[in-house]
């Protein structure tokens, strides 16, 4: 997978990353730290590794090493000057940090055996996620010592958890670090910035400088499927987050997406999500009720 590699600041007199995220989240890139990413303030469209889905506040993740990812917010998350209104908190830490010895304890064989998983990235649910965002949160006020224990904390529900569901499909899989100037990095971002929009081939293939035969194979055998299910997918993804608005008729929300037309929206909608754009804002309803008389 063709990413960018950005590494957050370290301080010398600390083992690992804690950071509070108050930019845009808006840019596609792996690094060899594991990530634990909490979205306190946002909305829009992830994508880690082959996998294209909508989230929104509270969303909690583990991301392996070299897992390439983005979090994309929606343009009601910025003010017309260009202020971010979103906020995230991530920690990060290397496998060395940690050291052989202590990942071999037999002790330890729950949290290598979750570590050993997380080239698929791993989506929290339940007491687990509750009590992760718990502790990072706390880690906002700890000194740096109190840090290291709470993300020991951390680890000792890692290891002993099963309440998270992969994020990636089985067969994905990070063959080479790459970088900015990757073409096919550069056509992603394109799309990122555009999927509302008409995307026209010819833009594409500029922006890649390959043929048409080329840039085909190249992106399917690079995101694991070929670039129409990879744009549908980013479509539908948005679409899903829009549809939890009540106010937005389907119709509105098909263009907002960019779909031509409201029959190709419906389609497409459905091949993906094994539901209409309104037995899905049905589901959302149901559950929004479900809680509200929880």
């Amino acid at each position: 997978m063709e990413t960018t590699e950005i590494r957050l600041f370290k301080e010398s007199n600390q083992s690992f990353i804690y950071h509070i995220e108050n930019k845009d989240f808006g840019i596609y890139h792996h690094h060899p730290e594991y990530e634990l990413v909490y979205i306190k303030k946002g909305s829009g469209v992830r994508i880690v590794g082959d996998n294209i889905s909508e989230f929104k506040e509270n969303d909690l993740v583990f991301l392996g090493s070299y897992l390439p990812h983005v979090w994309r917010c929606d343009s009601s998350h910025s003010h017309a000057d260009g202020t971010f209104t979103g906020k995230g908190y991530v920690i990060q830490f290397l496998e060395e940090f940690l050291g052989n010895p202590f990942l071999q304890a037999p002790e330890n064989r729950g949290l290598s055996s979750f570590l050993s998983k997380t080239f698929r990235g791993c989506k929290f649910y339940g007491e687990t996620k509750d009590k992760l965002i718990n502790i990072i949160l706390d880690m906002q006020s700890m000194n740096p010592t109190a840090r290291l224990y709470a993300l020991f904390s951390i680890l000792e529900v890692l290891a002993t958890t099963e309440e998270f569901e992969f994020i990636c499909s089985p067969a994905f899989y990070i063959m080479n670090k790459t970088s900015k100037s990757s073409p096919l990095h550069n056509v992603v971002e394109f799309i990122l910035d555009n999927f509302k929009e008409n995307i026209k081939l010819k833009d594409v293939l500029e922006i890649s400088n390959m043929s048409n035969t080329q840039f085909f194979l190249a992106f399917k055998k690079t995101y694991r499927m070929p670039f129409k299910s990879y744009l549908l997918k980013l479509r539908v993804g948005y679409a899903c987050r829009l549809l939890a608005d009540p106010t937005r008729n389907i119709s509105q929300i098909a263009y907002e997406s960019g779909f031509e037309n409201l029959s190709n929206f419906n389609r497409h909608f459905k091949s993906i999500n094994d539901c209409t754009p309104t037995a899905y804002r049905k589901k959302l309803e149901r559950k929004l009720t479900a809680k509200i008389s929880n």
